[in-house]
């Protein structure tokens, strides 16, 4: 993960809530979990001190790959957001072409992407497609069940 990814500070802030919650609570707790499967005797026979030896290592590999990610983030002022194009942080209204239907999209990192939440990833394949087009453009997109078009309607911040 080097490259650089861009995000809002909202989202920013909750990593670092979780990453203070993974150091702060549940390291802690996976210590105690194995000093207590360590009280109950041979450890070699003893799964309960596998199983929390293994959960640390995951943790500690969970806090790594955030501490990773945090470095390669860089905050984005969604008041400075150029809508005169498709870009990441806009909402764009799109036409399906091919079914008539409008659906509203704001274009957002891959940590922040949430389809329910109409948030889609700026590399995904439609957020890949529309990336650049002004209001009026066409865009066509591959998708597994063949070539889907697009029209932009508008774009906001």
């Amino acid at each position: 993960m080097s490259d650089i990814q861009y995000v809002t500070r909202e989202t920013l802030d909750q990593m670092k809530i979780d990453l203070q919650r993974m150091k702060g609570v549940d390291r802690p707790a996976a210590s105690r979990a194995i000093a207590e499967a360590r009280d109950k005797g041979d450890l070699k026979e003893n799964a309960e001190y596998d199983a929390a030896k293994e959960a640390q290592g995951l943790l500690e590999a969970k806090i790594a790959a955030m501490e990773g990610a945090l470095a390669t983030f860089r905050v984005l002022d969604e008041a400075n957001i150029d809508t005169s194009k498709v870009s990441i942080l806009t909402k764009v209204t799109l036409t399906n072409l091919g079914t008539k239907k409008q659906v509203t999209y704001k274009i957002v990192s891959e940590k922040e992407a949430d389809l329910k939440n109409g948030k889609i990833s700026v590399t995904s394949p439609i957020g890949k497609g529309i990336l650049g087009k002004v209001v009026g453009d066409t865009a066509e997109i591959q998708a597994p069940a063949g070539v889907l078009r697009f029209r932009i309607e508008n774009i906001t911040a």
